[in-house]
């Protein structure tokens, strides 16, 4: 029996694909680098978030975002599965995805949901979603590294 490499079609043969995400709040690890506050006072939260293309930002329940103490930047209509509503979005966090790191705004979720990774911090972090082996990769383009394209 042969074993033929099945290409995954929308929605058949994809399942999640799940990532330890670190989160930090920018405005506390600034302050710790400069001597302000010590390390242990760096407000983060490890959680388990969902590589969701189909999203545009890095999407967190609101009580982690409070959490975080993430300052609140506007509200910008959005469109999901269940319509369309108004989202809050906040600054100042800084994801770190296997060893890469970027500072993003976060789209805050109903407490409860599960945590989304989206297309803006996925180019940014230069990944790519396997969704044949269920996992997230450096961008195959780029030799796995982690790169910027400039055009």
């Amino acid at each position: 029996m042969s074993s033929a490499i099945v290409e995954p079609k929308r929605g058949i043969n994809v399942d999640r694909v799940l990532v330890e995400v670190r989160v930090h709040n920018v405005d506390d690890l600034r302050r710790c680098e400069r001597g302000e506050i010590p390390e242990d006072r760096v407000r983060s939260a490890s959680i388990q978030a969902s590589v969701d293309s189909g999203a545009t930002f890095f999407c967190l329940p609101e009580d982690v975002v409070q959490q975080l103490g993430l300052p609140f930047n506007r509200e910008r209509d959005t469109r999901s599965v269940t319509g369309s509503m108004k989202m809050r979005i906040h600054g100042g966090a800084r994801i770190d995805v296997q060893g890469r790191a970027c500072d993003v705004e976060i789209m805050a979720l109903p407490v409860g949901t599960q945590a989304l990774l989206g297309q803006i911090p996925l180019e940014t972090l230069d990944f790519w979603i396997d969704v044949v082996n269920h996992r997230l990769v450096g961008n195959p383009e780029h030799g796995g590294q982690w790169m910027a394209e400039v055009y």
